[in-house]
């Protein structure tokens, strides 16, 4: 079914939770996300490839070293973060998508809003720490 948006669309509490309007609001905002993100990476892997490290002062060459890493740390992450915008989309196809992966229950729009990506519910994101804090801990 294709559900075109208004560009001023926001999902709304009076909507039925995750309508098809509401599903193409995030399906579009998940894909703007991952296309930036791609595109950052492009850069990123441009400006790595463009040679090696020319600089014959050691305090330079080590600046240039540390900004490549922390460069490839950075590309790490938003391959990971790529990954999760995949399965949230998978989700929308799938009609799982906006219901806590634990519970079952709506996760709510304001936290969808915030991250596309969240799979649980605030409570059961806050259950899950204090879980990970305590076996971190013993």
């Amino acid at each position: 079914m294709l559900v075109t948006l208004p560009p001023d669309y926001r999902p709304t509490d009076t909507e039925d939770f995750m309508s098809a309007t509401q599903l193409e609001y995030f399906r579009q905002k998940l894909l703007r996300w991952r296309h930036d993100l791609l595109r950052e990476a492009g850069a990123t892997l441009s400006s790595l490839s463009e040679g090696g490290i020319t600089e014959a002062d050691l305090t330079d060459r080590a600046s240039v070293e540390t900004d490549r890493a922390l460069e490839l740390r950075t590309r790490d992450r938003a391959r990971k973060l790529i990954s999760k915008i995949d399965q949230a989309i998978e989700r929308i196809e799938n009609g799982t998508y906006g219901y806590c992966e634990e519970t079952g229950e709506p996760i709510g729009l304001k936290r969808l809003e915030a991250r596309p990506i969240a799979t649980l519910s605030i409570e059961a994101q806050e259950r899950h720490e204090r879980m990970e804090r305590v076996h971190r801990d013993d």
